[in-house]
């Protein structure tokens, strides 16, 4: 996965300050809205605002510059004259355009500010343009003393780049969730129940159809694989950019592709119920939630105002006190206008707005731009174990033969007594088998044994694999060398299945819930950023104790119940820790919402992703640490900023 913060470091820094977005209903795509409303709100209509607010600056842009070429102060400053007929008519006639046109959305959003009591930047600004023009124009009648038309149409000129590129960016980012509806097909291939293939919209599949997916295709539904492998391109859902095995039934999810071979899937979900709308959903929902900076830039905009209306009036009465009226209205024009800050917050609502976007192409999901904050803050990170840091389904880790058998022998032989079996330890020997390109006998007959394992009869072989119930039942017992192989990865918490023939034990295998590969990175990155991680886990404490020793983690909190991972979650912070927990089951759902920062595991449950800030689109641990550089990167820039 790229580094986030190196992506983020790319991104444009413009941002007007405001938090707000009103704007001139003039048949350029304008449309009022709220001084207050969300960005999101704006980046609805993205495309109008950016092309209203593109034109306006343009235009006042080239407006300004005669204004301030012929501005006498500018002239002053640089040492050089101009003089032609109607030379001062050039800061009045231009001016009043730009005040009255590329400045008419901010006196607009100045006045709902107004209206609604919810002083801010609009107000801010209004108020700054407003009185550099009336002084301006007050000087061009002999009244006053003071040049600022060349300010008042530097100011309208930069606020409108500001809201130009916010609102350019913004609508970017929205269009990148509607590029997430355009992966789907139009089309999809559908199996008839006589075999047949047909080609049917999209739109016409539901729940139990079975599809033909070909070699290259898009996936056009949520499902399982129903028949078939592949290598599948997840790339726009996990941002991993590498393909990954699929097989018979494994989720899968529309718009992934399937690379090298076709498939068949059976329909799970259709429409709004898939993984990719729900995506669009939460990011949406991330797009319109507002940041903790985003609220302080506007509660800091609202101070300013009061301080800079202050500071006005005090200015103007000393002024006066002291029998000067002429310069205590020089002073108070001078201290308005100066009080509206250009850069106030520049960037900081739309770093928020990018850093959601940028989270999202690379599988991080914003639900809460809180969470995305503070996750730069958290030094503690809880880590449920089965689905998180595992891959929540067993995997052979351990084979051991007795004489004459080979270990691959005793592999293919219990694959082929479990290939019709249900058991999740069962399919794991069968896919382990397959995974390491055994021949698998073909078995004549099958018997599920409940409670001691199975049997099946292969090559005229009555086989036998389970737990010590099926060796006392056989009449036999566990060989001491297999014992004491066994004793080792018992210490583990794994589970050992035997393979007996008639009454001799061939061998035994060995099964653990599988540590995810990238599991181990995530774990060091975390701690080499100088985060603490902690195992969570209903597990027994050997098996949580052997997966953080594989894994190097901090602390180990095993054997806790379900309803008690919010308490630990509390515990934790009562010692002074901020927490982030990271889970994907119905379980984990109270702990998600009681931490600081809660962090669903995209393939976990419903439940799960609704109780947490942050959602990985993938299984892959390895976006947490990506997390914590996207949110330090981001507030990184809103600083600099």
């Amino acid at each position: 996965m790229q580094r986030l913060d190196d992506r983020f470091e790319r991104q444009p820094l413009h941002h007007d300050p405001h938090g707000s977005h009103a704007s001139h209903d003039d048949g350029e795509g304008g449309g009022s809205h709220g001084s207050h409303g969300s960005h999101a709100g704006a980046a609805d209509h993205g495309g109008h605002h950016a092309a209203a607010f593109r034109r306006r600056f343009w235009v006042s842009l080239a407006l300004s510059l005669p204004v301030i070429v012929t501005s006498p102060m500018i002239m002053d400053w640089f040492g050089y004259r101009l003089a032609f007929p109607g030379l001062g008519l050039v800061g009045p006639v231009l001016g009043t355009v730009i005040f009255l046109w590329g400045g008419w959305p901010f006196l607009e959003g100045g006045w709902h500010e107004l209206r609604s009591r919810r002083p801010g930047m609009m107000l801010l600004i209004s108020m700054a343009i407003s009185v550099a023009f009336t002084a301006s124009m007050a000087t061009s009648l002999g009244l006053l003393h003071v040049d600022f038309w060349w300010e008042l149409a530097a100011l309208v000129t930069i606020m409108l780049l500001g809201h130009w590129l916010e609102m350019r960016a913004l609508g970017q980012a929205r269009d990148a969730l509607s590029a997430l509806a355009e992966l789907l097909p139009d089309e999809a291939d559908l199996v008839e129940d006589d075999g047949s293939v047909r080609t049917v919209p999209a739109s016409a599949l539901r729940p139990g159809h079975v599809v033909l997916v070909r070699a290259g295709g898009r996936v056009p539904a949520d499902g399982e694989i129903a028949e078939g492998e592949a290598e599948l391109d997840e790339s726009m859902i996990t941002g991993e950019s590498r393909p990954v095995a699929r097989g018979p039934g494994q989720r899968v999810v529309a718009g992934t592709v399937s690379t090298d071979s076709s498939l068949k899937l059976r329909v799970s979900a259709i429409g709004e119920d898939t993984a990719l709308a729900g995506i669009r959903r939460l990011v949406e929902q991330a797009q319109s939630s507002r940041s903790r900076a985003q609220v302080l830039a506007d509660r800091a905009a609202a101070v300013l105002f009061y301080v800079a209306t202050g500071a006005g009036v005090a200015t103007f009465v000393v002024w006066s006190a002291l029998g000067s009226p002429y310069e205590a209205v020089m002073r108070l024009v001078t201290v308005l206008v100066i009080s509206c800050p250009h850069a106030l917050g520049l960037a900081t609502p739309l770093v928020t707005s990018l850093s959601s976007a940028i989270a999202a192409r690379a599988g991080i999901l914003v639900r809460d731009r809180l969470s995305l904050e503070r996750s730069r803050t958290v030094d503690t990170f809880l880590f449920d174990k089965t689905g998180t840091l595992t891959r929540g389904e067993h995997a052979v880790v351990g084979l051991a033969a007795s004489d004459p058998w080979t270990e691959e022998e005793l592999l293919a032989l219990a694959a082929a007594a479990e290939a019709q079996s249900e058991h999740p330890l069962g399919r794991a020997i069968v896919r382990a088998a397959r995974e390491r390109g055994l021949h698998v006998p073909a078995v004549t007959s099958f018997r599920s044994l409940p409670g001691r394992g199975v049997e099946a009869e292969v090559d005229g072989r009555r086989l036998g694999v389970g737990g010590p119930r099926l060796l006392a039942e056989r009449g036999t017992e566990e060989p001491e060398e297999l014992n004491r192989w066994a004793d080792t990865y018992r210490a583990r918490g794994a589970s050992i299945l035997y393979l007996v023939d008639g009454t001799t034990v061939a061998g035994a295998v060995a099964l653990e819930d599988e540590v995810r590969p990238e599991a181990g990175e995530a774990v060091r990155s975390l701690q080499r950023l100088g985060r603490r991680v902690v195992l969570i886990t209903g597990d027994a404490a050997q098996v949580a104790e052997a997966v953080a020793r594989d894994l190097g983690i901090d602390e180990v909190l095993a054997e806790v119940l379900p309803q008690d991972k919010a308490a630990k979650v509390a515990e934790l912070q009562h010692r002074g820790r901020s927490v982030a927990m990271i889970g994907d089951g119905v379980n984990d759902a109270p702990a998600l919402a009681r931490a600081d920062v809660g962090i669903a595991i995209g393939a976990g449950t419903d439940v799960a992703i609704e109780s947490a800030g942050l959602v990985l689109a993938g299984s892959d641990p390895r976006s947490v640490p990506a997390v914590v550089s996207l949110s330090r990167a981001s507030h990184r820039k809103s600083v600099q900023n």
